[in-house]
């Protein structure tokens, strides 16, 4: 065999394996990512003793026991935590993108003195974490008689989301042909049409700051915590609290939570996944 023909069979195997290690690194990170999750799942579904005696191990007939759900379901009112969990998260997340876009669209379309400052002045929310202002916060809905309440919950969701909603979406909507924009007040379009007209090109990043915004409200312990304690008004993350106790905590009940918990928002993740996808490498194509 001659020196060439060896090369040539040699060189597809370095081709080979720079195509398939990116594939094993994200595989072995997500693997990584999900170990926890499963961990949880898995365990969920067990007695208290095999818990901690074979965490790693899946329900067998001798250590497989429902007792974790059946006590979530008799013990607390699970069905009105998902309700209200899914009444915040629904409301603040089409508020947050309602708002926003429209306050982009503003932002991207007419240049008025102030137009930089306003932009970077609603931009310095994404750098400041709102939980610094827990306690002025408090103040204001015990001034509004909003403590206990949903709308408490919707308000400070709102106030977090909304600088990076707005800050994404100018982007985006800079991004949108200006001939298309003025095609459209030629044919006597008010502003207001052209914005819904817009909105849909812009639809990858409102799919990705949908991701980005719902996920850390459905997951919020804090706030819940803070201003809607009450159980009328607890959402399904301070619910799964309510089993751990000082002294004893009921494991089973706490891991069943948290499995009933992580469902909704892993299912919305992955029928969102494709827009978040496409909003993140949007910049990267154009």
């Amino acid at each position: 065999m001659s020196a060439s023909s060896a090369s040539l069979i040699r060189r597809p195997v370095p081709r080979l394996i720079n195509q398939a290690l990116p594939h094993v690194i994200l595989s072995a990170y997500t693997l990584f990512a999900l170990f926890p999750i499963i961990l949880i799942v898995i365990n969920s579904f067990k007695v208290r003793e095999a818990i901690f005696s074979v965490p790693y191990q899946p329900p067998l007939p001798g250590t497989f026991d429902p007792v974790g759900y059946q006590t979530v379901f008799s013990r607390a009112s699970f069905q009105q935590y998902f309700v209200n969990s899914f009444i915040v998260t629904t409301a603040s997340l089409f508020l947050i993108l309602w708002a926003g876009s429209m306050a982009a669209y503003a932002l991207s379309e007419y240049q008025f003195s102030g137009n930089r400052w306003l932009g970077l002045y609603l931009s310095i929310g994404i750098m400041i974490p709102i939980r610094l202002g827990t306690v002025s916060i408090l103040r204001i809905m015990v001034g509004l008689g909003l403590v206990n309440t949903l709308a408490a919950l919707i308000l400070v969701y709102i106030a977090q989301g909304l600088p990076l909603a707005i800050f994404i979406l100018t982007q985006f909507m800079r991004q949108v042909p200006r001939e298309l924009k003025e095609a459209a007040r030629i044919d006597g379009a008010s502003e207001y049409r052209i914005y819904w007209l817009i909105l849909p090109l812009v639809r990858p990043a409102l799919g990705a700051i949908g991701v980005f915004t719902m996920i850390p409200i459905w997951n919020d312990l804090w706030f819940p915590l803070i201003l809607a304690p009450g159980d009328a008004t607890a959402t399904v993350t301070l619910g799964a609290q309510q089993f751990l106790g000082q002294f004893v905590s009921d494991w089973n009940a706490v891991l069943a939570s948290l499995t009933l918990a992580m469902v909704p928002i892993l299912i919305l993740y992955v029928l969102f996944s494709r827009q978040l996808i496409r909003g993140i490498t949007a910049g990267a194509v154009k």
